[in-house]
């Protein structure tokens, strides 16, 4: 018993070295204390040799005792898996359940923060007519059945022109049509019109609305976009040769389809370097579908008529089109 005495005593000995100067309530005195009692407890089971070499070496179990009273840390959290979806943005919903039909992803022009044109007559703005158009072009798809359709908004939100074709790209898109109003500032242009890509501009015209929507990008003076110089001057290779011809087809099915249902300018085909339709491997138009700017013209593209009438020409070119790559295959 004695000797059992000698291990108690030689352990707080060596404790309450340690820790004569801290007075401190949270010191771990206390809790190095109980687990010396602990551990002393414990040794009354073991043989003579161990006790003999606690006495020996009290300050050794000590430390042990201090190091089992103090609290340990819980383990680092690991940053959860973020899914793909969350990473790049959550992709817009398809309509249409058979995967098997080509998807084609209708973009409303501008959105948010950025209006768009605006009406000099009532203060329409393009973000609102273009994304009402883009929803009856949806509608008129999906009743037809032929293909899957998704909208890059369906909402007033902003996106950036490389998120737009991106979003189409990520879900797979077969053919892209970007949905806009034009607007001159003065004079009577009318009739809608059809943008494809390329690096230089066909007309004034185009050069013009090209280095407006390339501005969309732009919104109280901060870019949102990145500044990679080579997006501006994409290599035009073997892959978006094809993309581009495709895209030009489209064009001229779009223009058929709605000569008889949709004021068309006269040169309804136009090129220019748009940066929404630069996706080098999908078919992408941009749809001017008439002018803001002209009282006549928005009338009709935001009137329940023009809206039908715009979507049953897109729903028209886009069957003949599928159905011309169907046959070339």
């Amino acid at each position: 018993m004695v000797r059992w005495m000698q291990v108690f005593s030689a352990i707080f000995a060596s404790i309450r070295a340690r820790f004569a100067p801290a007075c401190d309530r949270n010191s771990p005195v206390r809790s190095a204390i109980a687990a010396g009692l602990a551990l002393t407890i414990a040794s009354l089971t073991t043989t003579p040799a161990v006790a003999e070499r606690i006495v020996q070496d009290p300050d050794r179990v000590a430390t042990s005792a201090i190091k089992m009273a103090s609290p340990k840390k819980p383990p680092a959290r690991q940053p959860a898996a973020v899914p793909a979806s969350q990473r790049h943005g959550r992709l817009p919903r398809i309509y249409g359940d058979d995967d098997r039909r080509p998807l084609v992803v209708i973009d409303a022009g501008h959105g948010g923060v950025d209006p768009g044109a605006i009406s000099p007559i009532d203060g329409r703005r393009e973000k609102d007519v273009t994304l009402k158009i883009a929803r009856a072009i949806r509608d008129e798809l999906v009743r037809a059945g032929r293909v899957r359709v998704a909208l890059t908004r369906e909402d007033d939100r902003f996106l950036i022109l490389r998120q737009r074709y991106g979003i189409a790209r990520r879900l797979g898109g077969a053919l892209f049509i970007s949905i806009h109003c034009d607007s001159v500032g003065s004079g009577a242009a009318t009739g809608a019109s059809v943008y494809t890509l390329s690096e230089v501009a066909s007309d004034r015209e185009s050069a013009r609305l090209a280095a407006r929507e390339n501005k969309s990008d732009i919104i109280a003076g901060v870019n949102l976009a990145s500044t990679n110089a080579d997006i501006s001057s994409i290599l035009i290779d073997l892959t978006q040769r094809e993309t581009m011809n495709a895209s030009a087809g489209f064009a001229r099915l779009l223009g058929r389809e709605a000569r008889d249902r949709v004021p068309l300018k006269p040169n309804f085909h136009r090129m220019a370097s748009l940066m929404v339709l630069k996706a080098p491997d999908m078919p992408s138009v941009l749809f001017e579908t008439g002018y803001i700017s002209n009282p006549a013209d928005a009338e009709f593209i935001d009137s329940e008529d023009g809206r039908r009438r715009i979507a049953q020409s897109v729903e028209r070119a886009v069957e003949v089109h599928f159905a011309r790559r169907m046959a070339n295959r």
